[in-house]
């Protein structure tokens, strides 16, 4: 039996930042991953985006974790030398209709405090991106891309040289709630057993599994786990567009959008496909949607121009067709289990909301 202070499962981004968080407050971190490696779920499987923090509902924790952890995040890319481009991006309307709906958006994103909105005309936008094709646009000038693997090594490096230890090929097969501890069995080729003071239960899409296997958290206070996948078809060629372009939002996500890479290579995606089970696998068919979203933006893609690329999956935690969820960051006085933290819902901007959501988890630790 190993005791130790704070096990942090799960080594995707917003583990690390929780990992690098604790370790620089003087805590004794050991960061758990099944996995090979870091960031081999949901944290590479994702647009790459810096979010501005335009969608999500005022005051939700969404909104404001997204617009402070975009602030530092850049800050953080700039000091660490972490590649990444502030080219802002265009949210696109292509009818009265979506026009109308452009007023709203920027609202909501000034609600948020995000920075310098502005709606162009048409001829505004294309004189930006002279590819386009809109009947209005709404430009977001803190919008940006990030090499997001790079940005993780860097919170690895951070966390590691402040005295954390990551451990991988080491699922959580089980656990019991303790007085003032938490004990989990650890699996691998040498199977373990610890105990912490302090739990935090960052792993993704399986956050509500690794919830329901510790006897004595309440199952109540676990929700249910939702998968939508989301495809990404890739760009033959250089890019057409300098900036990121987005379409009015759907529901369930922010519509097939074009996003550019550090390379200059353009990707489309995600859509939302509603699956029972995680599976990665992009069906060459999907591209037929795909080609017919763009092209109200972009009427000048060719037949045969995407190609599959990759996908991942959003960890819902909200059914289709409910209204949008919120992070949920689960403390002790929530669920009423001391030293246990379950990150729930975490999916897009969770990474550019990391380090926000980092700080928070402290927080929550210290008051919990």
């Amino acid at each position: 039996m190993e005791e130790l202070d704070c096990v942090v499962v799960g080594a995707g981004v917003v583990g690390l930042a929780v990992a690098r968080a604790l370790a620089l407050a003087g805590r004794e971190v050991v960061i758990l991953d099944a996995a090979e490696g870091i960031g081999t779920g949901t944290s590479s499987r994702n647009s790459e985006v810096i979010h501005a923090g335009i969608y999500y509902p005022a005051g939700s924790l969404m909104a404001r974790l997204c617009v402070a952890g975009r602030r530092v995040l850049y800050q953080y890319c700039a000091e660490r030398g972490v590649p990444h481009v502030n080219c802002g991006k265009l949210i696109v309307a292509t009818n009265t209709q979506e026009d109308a709906m452009l007023a709203g958006i920027k609202q909501r994103a000034e609600a948020n405090g995000v920075e310098g909105m502005r709606v162009l005309t048409a001829p505004d936008a294309i004189a930006l991106e002279p590819n386009l094709t809109c009947t209005s646009a709404l430009f977001s000038p803190a919008t940006g891309i990030i090499d997001s693997h790079a940005f993780m090594l860097a919170l690895q490096g951070d966390a590691e040289n402040a005295g954390a230890m990551a451990v991988f090929f080491s699922p959580v097969l089980g656990g019991r709630v303790l007085d003032r501890r938490i004990e989990i069995d650890v699996g691998g080729a040498d199977p373990m057993t610890l105990r912490c003071r302090l739990l935090v239960n960052s792993a993704g899409l399986a956050a509500p599994d690794l919830a329901h296997l510790l006897v004595g958290m309440p199952a109540a206070r676990v929700p249910t786990a939702y998968y939508a996948k989301g495809n990404y078809f890739t760009l033959t060629g250089r890019s057409p567009f300098s900036r990121l372009i987005y379409p009015v939002p759907v529901p369930g996500g922010l519509g097939v959008h074009l996003t550019v890479d550090l390379g200059g290579q353009a990707r489309f995606g995600p859509d939302v496909e509603w699956v029972d089970t995680p599976d990665y696998t992009v069906d060459p068919h999907r591209a037929d949607s795909f080609y017919a979203a763009v092209r109200k933006y972009w009427p000048a893609l060719k037949d045969g121009a995407l190609q599959p690329g990759y996908a991942g999956i959003r960890p819902k935690i909200v059914p289709k067709g409910a209204a949008a969820q919120d992070f949920v960051v689960q403390g002790p006085q929530t669920h009423g289990v001391p030293g246990l933290i379950n990150l729930f819902g975490i999916e897009s901007p969770g990474l550019t909301a990391s380090l926000a959501i980092a700080e928070y988890v402290l927080e929550v630790a210290r008051t919990g």
